[in-house]
């Protein structure tokens, strides 16, 4: 009996530790197993949350379709600009309000907006009864509102540009100031094809100096009109091609012989321009040529000849930012050639004359920047700018105007980036082809606000 007993005891311990081993087994077992859930269910759960940001992202890419985008308005493609829902297109809103108090040496004349910006052909002649002196003028006229959107599309980037500012037709000063709204760009590109109206491709904007004067440097091309643009890019930068809006007055032949009135062309054939842009770590550069056809068809009068002619004449123009030390830039630009005329800015010289025979006379032109821009502290900056141009016209050209020149010197402070406080000193000269000289001194000062 002892001996059976010991053996089932022994038998019992045997089972009990087969039984202890079994569920200690099936436990493991259970615990793996529902570890193994748990890691497949998270698993599961990363990979719908990954799903779900691609699919917001597409959304949001495409311009919220289809997507949860639709109900709101996102960041845009460019910084400041925002993207409407259900629109691939993002819209920006910009532009400045401006106000300039100006004193001048020599008024230009009894509510002239020359006394709001230089303009050169109506600098002040000496002697003259007509101007008077100390003349002070404030305005808010160059405050300016831009809108420009982005559309990616399959044949490239759509963007369109519209701004305006308020030197249209001259207000009544006696109370409500109200200067008219006018145009300055409505522009809009596909790709590289652009039309519409904005800088003609002659001038070069990014080598204009910053001044607080409106008019800007003498010698300066300036020219905004309607265009159709074709640009190519490669690495370093870019060429131009454009058919731009033809215009032109021609300074007409008197019978006695002298140079009268202005008479305005027979347009016939679009003003083509190429240009060529450079950009590397030694500036950025640009040199246009311009062709232009210059003609006219006016009919005698009790004054002056007949006038029945066109000729094609020319232009080049080069131009360039040389960056020197820190944030300094070297600025210059240097345009001449026979069919200059309106493209200097303020349209200075008459496009071309008109001789005794009622022929298109073409005169040499040209006009030159020298400007050098100096940071004394990163919000506190000065521009000096010399400025010349000329025109050589016939015998007994009279009025015309002969050479001009300036000289632009400023302080501009910029407290916060969106914000420029200013003075600016300015000399212009002018002389005309009779030998009559004027001169003006100008003192400026400005505050603008931008959005």
């Amino acid at each position: 009996m002892k001996m059976i007993g010991e053996t089932l005891c022994r038998r019992h311990g045997r089972f009990k530790s087969i039984a202890w081993s079994c569920a200690t087994a099936f436990l493991a077992m259970s615990h793996a197993n529902a570890r193994a859930d748990t890691l497949a269910e998270l698993k599961a759960q990363i990979e719908a949350l990954q799903a779900k940001v691609a699919a917001l992202e597409s959304a949001q890419r495409d311009g919220g379709a289809g997507g949860t985008t639709d109900k709101y308005v996102t960041a845009g493609a460019s910084k400041g600009s925002f993207r409407l829902p259900g629109s691939a297109t993002s819209v920006k809103l910009g532009g400045y309000v401006k106000l300039d108090a100006i004193y001048n040496s020599r008024s230009a004349g009894a509510n002239s907006a020359a006394d709001q910006l230089l303009v050169p052909r109506a600098i002040p002649l000496d002697g003259s009864e007509d101007n008077e002196k100390g003349q002070l003028k404030l305005h808010a006229r160059q405050t300016r509102i831009n809108l420009g959107t982005h559309t990616p599309t399959s044949l490239g980037d759509l963007t369109t540009f519209i701004e305006f500012d308020f030197f249209g037709s001259d207000g009544n000063e006696l109370a409500t100031n109200s200067n008219n709204i006018r145009m300055r760009h409505a522009v809009g590109s596909l790709g590289s094809f652009t039309a519409g109206q904005t800088w003609s491709t002659f001038m070069d904007p990014a080598s204009l100096p910053e001044t607080l004067d409106f008019g800007g440097p003498v010698g300066e091309a300036f020219v905004r009109q309607a265009l159709v643009r074709w640009t190519g890019k490669f690495d370093g930068g870019a060429w131009l091609l454009a058919l731009e809006n033809p215009d032109a007055n021609f300074l007409r032949r008197n019978v006695d012989g002298s140079y009268g009135s202005l008479v305005a062309d027979d347009d016939r054939m679009p003003d083509v321009v190429a240009k060529l842009e450079l950009k590397s770590e030694l500036g950025k550069y640009a040199v246009a040529v311009m062709a232009r056809n210059l003609r006219v068809d006016a009919p005698a009068t009790a004054t002056a000849v007949a006038a029945k002619d066109s000729e094609w004449g020319g232009a080049l123009g080069l131009y360039g930012t040389v960056p020197t030390f820190g944030k300094d830039v070297l600025q210059f630009s240097l345009i001449g050639g026979n069919a200059i005329g309106r493209y200097l800015g303020q349209a200075v010289f008459a496009d071309a004359d008109i001789d005794e025979q009622g022929q298109v006379h073409l005169n040499t032109q040209w006009g030159a920047i020298l400007a050098y821009r100096h940071f004394w502290a990163d919000a506190l900056r000065s521009t000096v700018a010399l400025s010349a141009a000329r025109a050589d016209h016939p015998d007994g050209a009279g009025a015309a105007v002969k050479e001009v020149a300036s000289v632009h010197a400023n302080l501009l402070w910029s407290p916060v980036p969106a914000a420029t406080l200013g003075l600016e000193l300015i000399r212009a000269e002018l002389e005309r082809e009779d030998g009559r000289e004027g001169a003006l001194n100008r003192l400026q000062a400005s505050a603008q606000y931008a959005f």
